[in-house]
């Protein structure tokens, strides 16, 4: 091969590496249209807003999947044997915008609501209190990176 198509070869596969691993990154493309939120512990301190006067960790992983014409959303905790909740009275218009009207006899769970595809925080009793972190900071902490304190949301 001549040395000009190695080089478009070259730039052409590093290209669309960098490509799959951005979209990776981003978390935009899922199998099931589900979007997860990548939850972080302050380990050793206490939250002060965003930033963990501790060590910050890996929390869990909370999945959501919305389904529009059955107005209801899905989610679980992603590798926990806690079983599954289900909000039932829902206004979804993607998977990264919904609502849900959740009661005290609803399953526990972070949000139930998710706007510009950014769980939001919900009332005392009928969510929990979190911290979120991007896809790849997350995976990081979970391979024991240190040096992160600050939360995304």
């Amino acid at each position: 091969m001549r040395t000009a198509t190695i080089k478009r070869l070259f730039f052409g596969f590093t290209g669309l590496a960098v490509f799959v691993l951005l979209v990776w990154a981003s978390d935009q493309i899922t199998l099931q249209g589900e979007r997860t939120i990548y939850t972080v512990d302050c380990e050793g301190g206490v939250w002060d807003g965003l930033n963990c006067t501790g060590k910050m960790i890996a929390g869990d992983r909370y999945r959501y999947r919305a389904s529009k014409s059955r107005h209801e959303v899905i989610f679980w905790v992603v590798g926990s044997s806690t079983p599954s909740g289900k909000y039932t009275d829902c206004n979804v218009r993607n998977r990264g915008n919904w609502s849900c009207n959740a009661t005290l006899a609803d399953a526990p769970s972070i949000t139930r609501e998710m706007a510009n595809d950014r769980a939001t925080y919900g009332p005392v009793g009928l969510t929990a209190p979190f911290h979120a972190v991007p896809k790849w900071k997350w995976w990081l902490l979970r391979a024991g990176a240190a040096g992160f304190h600050e939360a995304e949301y």
